[in-house]
């Protein structure tokens, strides 16, 4: 079966997903809802879920860089317990970090503009939260 990778926002929600092997994460898609309308994305993820079998979830956690949390990390956790609640699947949380930086970096060295670049960060960092955590399994 398959893992998700999710990336949160208060606007959009990065997806991402592993192949069967579990090994190699691929983007899937950006969700846009409006802001903090988190059954609205919730929703369409479902159906996403719905269409293909994953075994779990892993969201990204944006701890500051101290290690606390912050308000965005609370919404994070008040999204984990809906989606768990709606999905019937384990959500595991994973310290995302810099993950945005990371992806924009990658897309400025890929010489993307600055308009493509906000289009597709978000589900290039639900790329690299799954990859890291897939890599942290091995």
């Amino acid at each position: 079966m398959k893992i998700l990778g999710l990336d949160l926002g208060s606007k959009t929600l990065g997806v991402a997903s592993s192949d069967l092997s579990q090994t190699i994460a691929s983007r899937v898609k950006t969700i846009t809802f409006d802001t903090n309308n988190y059954k609205a994305a919730i929703r369409e993820l479902k159906e996403l879920i719905d269409f293909t079998l994953y075994e779990k979830i892993v969201l990204g956690l944006p701890k500051n860089m101290n290690g606390s949390l912050g308000s965005q990390a609370e919404d994070t956790l008040v999204f984990k317990k809906k989606l768990e609640n709606s999905t019937n699947k384990e959500v595991v949380l994973w310290d995302e970090r810099l993950t945005s930086k990371m992806a924009n970096a990658i897309m400025i060295t890929a010489d993307m503009s600055r308009k493509k670049r906000k289009k597709k960060v978000d589900y290039i960092a639900a790329t690299i939260i799954l990859q890291s955590y897939l890599d942290s399994r091995k």
